[in-house]
């Protein structure tokens, strides 16, 4: 397995050094990612659930897909590519929002991510790459909402986030 680096940031979203991933979520360090939310035509959000050895929030439910930027890549890249590896497609990808957020996990890792918050439409069903996704599915954007305030424990801490505060900004004009 090769190492990933992140690209470490300041709180304007200016690059500031490279940390391999794993030392940059053991030191808590901002860095820059992205969160890819993808609706069909009935405004549904299609959910993926995180596979089971991820070495964060396994099996927790979350936005379509999200990773880290590549250092000299695009946010709208680096959202294209990781659809790609995950989810088995590729769709055009429009930047909604972007956020700071930090949260602490029980292993001992903290997410403190400058997250860009990308949305497409896509109409078909993904092919899931089983070493990302356990599972995946469709669901009503207000059921969701609903579903994260009476099951909040079922989701990753970046998608509550993102719902709490910008829920707006994932809907999409159908």
């Amino acid at each position: 397995m090769t190492k990933e680096n992140v690209i470490l940031v300041n709180e304007n979203d200016e690059q500031i050094g490279l940390m391999e991933k794993i030392e940059a979520h053991e030191k808590a360090l901002l860095h820059r990612a992205f969160s890819v939310f993808i609706l069909n035509d009935k405004g549904e959000l299609m959910l993926q659930q995180r596979a089971l050895h991820k070495y964060h929030s396994p099996g927790l439910w979350t936005n379509t897909c999200c990773s880290h930027q590549r250092e000299g890549e695009s946010n709208i890249a680096a959202g294209k590519r990781r659809l790609q590896e995950e989810m088995g497609f590729v769709t055009e990808l429009a930047e909604a929002v972007s956020f700071i957020y930090k949260a602490a996990f029980d292993n001992g890792l903290t997410e403190h991510e400058y997250d860009h918050v990308m949305i497409g439409t896509y109409n078909d069903e993904p092919t899931i790459n089983p070493d990302e996704v356990a599972s995946w599915k469709w669901m009503d954007v207000q059921a969701v909402k609903d579903d994260i305030a009476a099951n909040p424990d079922a989701y990753t801490a970046w998608f509550k986030i993102i719902f709490e505060k910008f829920y707006e900004h994932i809907k999409v004009d159908i």
